[in-house]
């Protein structure tokens, strides 16, 4: 008995099946975990180290080269890139894409461990090194708070506060503060009594690091037990931090005698933040990755609610970024576009087929989108913006196994089949190429989901939704779609006119003869028009990921390397100004210094660096920010001409970065600079559309270098470290121990007054201390002068050689890939030194590897494809038959992509692979059909023409459900590429398979069509 009569037979196990997939997909709907992209590990861990006092290529010299070539010998390690800058090592480690998040725990072990085991090899002064491999924590609930009016401590007690309630609720896994005001114990001796008295600085310091240390003060035995003795309180306030008193020379001195003792804020903060010109610090809250961010996101924000009842007035909470909000709108659009997909498939059916088979087949459908749910959540299968996706990409084909069956039953039953005997007859025939057909459909995306690299773990639940989507689809079409037929479909009287009788049927049964006829033209028509769509493919516009529809853009600024962070923050004013005044603006969130936290997986945050604004602006909608863009591109490059000014829109796809870049590595700075400035000038010889033109390196810095007078110096008793000491503290001042305020430790610096704001005028009077003279000594007499020298602050390397990067934007709309193809030729036609390389990064560099990743993966896939449909007709000439066709299905995806200017992203490629797997089941069930025919003893050219016939409604109506069904994702920004790719493609090339399909078949059939005609 086959499995669709038995359906009908035993109809209450198909009634359970079909409840349980529909109550299934409720209670998995409202369980499923939700995110806004997929659970993917970012496999990357930065280490840092301190060198103060060594300049940047002293820091990657003796700092970052022995770790370096520690880490190397990892296996695991794919890149290692290292910024270095005076005083400090910032190594970028990226682990090899093969290993997924189980594996990094481990590596990152082993990664300390290596770290640990270099630190003997660092320089005196240096280390220890930090390693942190949270880098790619997402904290997609990101707030800006704003308390105007409360002091630096208050405001750190606030944030504290915060942070521990937010922590404790179910769900979250970490709570990161940004922002918070930096301050300091700043001491200043005047160096005059302090000279005069004989008081050396160690002795300052060391008064200073003693009054609030912890040590332990013992214990005592009393009757048989211990009792342990706390130590003495410590300097508690700055009053009492005055009251200390230094021994010199057997005399005890007080603090204040000659020092002012005053708690400040620091010149030089780490980060300056801002929330609509507000001073404001930020809370970034992340969410457990096994947990639905919807409700930890809800949970939150009920928590803040209960929160702001015992929080002071006036203290207010800004949301930067709601990811749970965004998943929310996401999986509401979702199930609005879903609707309307299967709205539009029943139209389309009850108009071709009537109401019965309408219904027969959009509550199939139901149920397939609805039991796909049900199993997404039992295999934890998130809902997020891949899975949805693939949901949306299997529609087409989800369809098409539901019409075969109800189209070849209602024909058999209109004349005079009983349900049965029809549900036997199209199920015997179709079952099994259908499942055929099925499994190539999800074979043509094993090749993406089963990569082992990042790319397969960034797109797993594509294959896995598609292979679920499209088997359940077979299971309900050979099980439900009978049932259902059944019930609905009445049955003719036999002998009743035929079911393609009908002026549509015939007139393409006219056309296909002549076709047959001509089929040498045909061919070369197709041909031809496959040709010239291919060259047409080519004119197309390529994209890696499109922009992202959440109504948000960025800009960057950056100052000369040198310039201070204050500065920075003041330019970043002028254009908080001009925006405050724009009614299309909701918010502006300012960053100065670096980058925000990574409040999503896309977002790439800046190096920290005094020199870098950044603002993140909100708009109402989506249609307010090209115009917005290009006002403040045209307002920020006129008002700030001392910086780079640029914008930047917020894209689906990993983030960061310039679009355009060219990397030169080599030993020598110099040439190295001097590459990048001849492939500047080509770049901008060869193309008009660049931006922003720059290097990775900055600008060379202005260093002052005293002149150590080796000889004077040291018959004083001076080394050059007694020098430097007393620099440090006629400049930034030298920190000489904390002060504990609850669990913050608060530095105390020691300086000379007027450190901040007295330039360099007054270092050659500054006293420097001598142990072996016990006195100080004017600086004068221990220097010859300064030297101004120029020094590179920003050093970067790349696999342990120094490498600059030359860097460029394009103007808003203007196709990255089209101004890369411009400039290409003329950097890679460059003369490079012996020893020196070029290599492309940017967007190219990204887009290559994804697509090659995918490329190693495909052939595998295509082989099995191929396997499969060589076992399904155990012949040769039918599968070369089908396989034709799949050149064709660039047609359409050129036509369409050329006529809407859409360009070819990565989405548009997965609706490539998608648009394959539909020609192929078209072919699949169209040559079987033909093949039957012939064998029931139809003469062969009738038997063409007759079983392409039966397959004509069938093919239509899915390639027009599935194109009408795509017509909301137009205005998705994510899905409309991959939407017109599907559209054109299968529009045009499923016309091209009902003509191109026979006129093959009876081409590779030579013999069988000369006996047709000689009979």
């Amino acid at each position: 008995m086959s499995i669709a009569r038995a359906s009908i037979d035993r109809a209450l196990l198909t009634w359970l099946l079909m409840l349980g997939c529909l109550l299934g997909g409720i209670w998995g709907f409202a369980t499923i975990g939700r995110l806004e992209d997929p659970a993917f590990t970012i496999k990357n861990a930065i280490v840092i180290t301190q060198y103060p006092g060594a300049s940047a290529e002293e820091v990657a010299r003796e700092v970052s080269e022995p770790l370096e070539s520690a880490i190397q010998k990892m296996a695991e390690v794919d890149t290692i890139t290292s910024s270095n800058k005076p005083g400090v090592s910032r190594i970028d480690v990226e682990i090899e894409s093969i290993y997924d998040g189980t594996e990094l725990p481990q590596i990152w072990d082993k990664l300390r461990n290596r770290v640990n085991d270099a630190q003997g090899d660092l320089p005196e002064g240096a280390g220890p090194s930090l390693v942190n491999d949270s880098f790619g924590d997402v904290f997609g609930l990101f707030y800006a708070v704003t308390a105007p009016g409360y002091s630096d401590a208050e405001l750190h007690e606030l944030a504290n506060f915060m942070r521990r309630e937010i922590l404790a609720v179910e769900g979250v896994a970490d709570v990161e503060v940004a922002g918070l005001p930096e301050e300091a114990i700043f001491v200043e001796p005047d160096t005059a009594i302090t000279a005069n008295l004989g008081i050396p600085p160690d002795a300052i310091a060391n008064a200073l690091a003693n009054s609030n240390a912890v040590q332990p003060a013992g214990s005592v035995d009393q009757n048989g037990q211990s009792i342990r003795i706390e130590r003495p309180a410590g300097s508690d306030s700055v009053e009492e931090i005055e009251g200390l008193t230094i021994g010199v020379g057997g005399e005890v001195i007080d603090l204040t005698d000659f020092a002012r003792v005053h708690r400040d804020r620091i010149e030089d903060p780490g980060m300056i933040i801002r929330f609509n010109g507000q001073e404001a610090f930020t809370l970034g809250v992340s969410g457990k990755s096994d947990l639905n961010i919807v409700d930890v996101g809800h949970a939150v924000d009920d928590r803040i609610d209960v929160l702001f009842n015992d929080i002071p007035y006036g203290v207010e909470m800004h949301p930067i970024y709601q990811q749970h909000v965004v998943v929310e709108e996401a999986s509401n659009a979702f199930l609005i576009n879903l609707a309307m997909s299967v709205a539009i498939v029943i139209v389309v059916l009850a108009l071709f087929m009537g109401w019965r088979a309408a219904l027969v087949v959009g509550v199939t459908l139901l149920l397939t989108v609805v039991g796909t749910i049900f199993f997404m959540a039992i295999f934890g299968i998130e809902m997020e913006r891949i899975s949805l996706g693939a949901l949306i990409i299997a529609m087409g084909m989800l369809v098409d196994n539901a019409i075969v069956v109800a189209e070849g039953m209602q024909s058999d039953m209109a004349q005079g089949k009983s349900s049965r005997e029809a549900a036997g007859d199209v199920a015997g025939k179709t079952q099994v190429p259908l499942l055929g057909a099925t499994v190539i459909g999800i074979m043509a995306f094993a090749g993406i989901g089963l990569s082992p690299d990042a790319t397969g773990e960034f797109l797993f639940s594509l294959f896995a939704v598609i292979g679920i989507s499209l088997l359940l689809s077979w299971v309900l079409a050979i099980t439900a779609t009978p049932l259902l037929a059944h019930y609905f479909f009445k049955r003719g009287a036999q002998g009743a006119a035929g079911a393609y009788d009908g002026p549509v049927f015939r007139a393409y049964g006219a056309l296909l003869r002549g076709a047959i006829r001509l089929r040498w033209l045909v061919v070369v028509a197709l041909i031809g028009v496959t040709a010239a769509c291919y060259v047409g493919f080519g004119m197309v516009k390529q994209q890696f990921f499109p922009d992202s529809n959440t109504p948000l853009f960025y800009v960057h600024y950056k100052l000369p390397q040198g310039a201070q962070i204050e500065r920075t923050a003041d330019d970043m004013g002028v254009i908080e100004d001009w925006l405050g005044g724009r009614d299309d603006v909701v918010s502006v969130a300012t960053f100065v210094g670096g980058g925000a936290s990574r409040f999503m997986l896309t977002y790439a945050p800046e190096e920290s660096l005094p020199t870098y604004g950044h603002l993140i602006i909100r708009t109402e909608t989506l249609e307010q920010i090209p115009p917005l863009r290009a006002a403040l591109e045209e307002f920020g490059r006129a008002s700030l001409p001392q910086g780079e000014f640029r914008t930047e829109r917020l894209a689906f796809g990993p983030g960061g970065g310039a679009p355009i870049a060219a990397r030169f590595s080599g030993s020598d700075p110099d040439v190295l600079r001097a590459l990048a400035a001849e492939a500047e000038t080509r770049m901008l010889e060869a193309s008009d559309q660049l931006q922003d033109l720059r290097t990775d390196w900055r600008e060379r810095e202005l260093v002052l270098k005293p002149v150590y007078a080796a000889e004077r110096a040291q018959t004083a008793g001076i080394a050059r470290e007694d020098v430097s000491q007393a620099l440090a503290i006629a400049t930034d001042g030298t920190r000489a121990g904390v002060y504990r305020e609850g669990d913050r430790l608060i530095p105390i610096v020691v300086r000379a007054p007027g450190a901040a704001t007295s330039g360099a005028s007054h270092l050659v009077d500054q006293p420097v201390w001598s142990d072996a003279a016990n006195t100080s000594i004017p600086l004068e007499q221990l220097i010859d002068g300064f030297d101004h020298e120029v020094h590179d602050t920003l050093f970067q390397r790349r696999d342990r050689v120094a490498t600059i990067t030359v860097e460029a934007g394009v103007p808003a709309g203007v196709n990255a890939n089209a101004v890369f193809t411009e400039i290409r030729g003329a950097i890679e036609s460059m003369p490079l030194p012996e020893g020196y390389r070029m290599e492309w990064g940017g967007e190219y560099e990204s887009s290559t590897e994804a697509q090659s990743s995918l490329g190693q993966q495909l052939p595998l896939s295509l082989l099995v494809m191929v396997l499969i449909s060589i076992l399904l007709f155990g012949k040769l000439r039918q599968p070369l038959i089908i396989w034709l066709l799949v050149p064709m299905a660039v047609n359409g995806v050129a036509l369409g992509l050329l006529g809407t200017g859409l360009p070819f992203s990565f989405t548009a490629l997965l609706g490539l692979l998608s648009l394959s797997g539909m020609l192929i089941k078209n072919g699949i069930v169209l040559v079987e059909e033909i093949d039957l025919t012939r064998e029931a003893g139809v003469p062969f050219h009738r038997a063409v023409v007759d079983a392409s016939t039966s397959r004509l409604r069938p093919v239509l109506l899915a390639a027009a459900t599935t194109i009408l069904g795509m017509t909301p994702l137009l205005w998705d920004a994510f899905f409309a590429s991959m939407a017109v790719t599907i559209m054109g493609g299968l529009g045009f090339a499923s016309i091209l398979t009902l003509i191109a399909a026979p006129v093959f078949y009876v081409l590779f059939f030579p013999r069988a069509a000369r006996e047709d005609r000689a009979s």
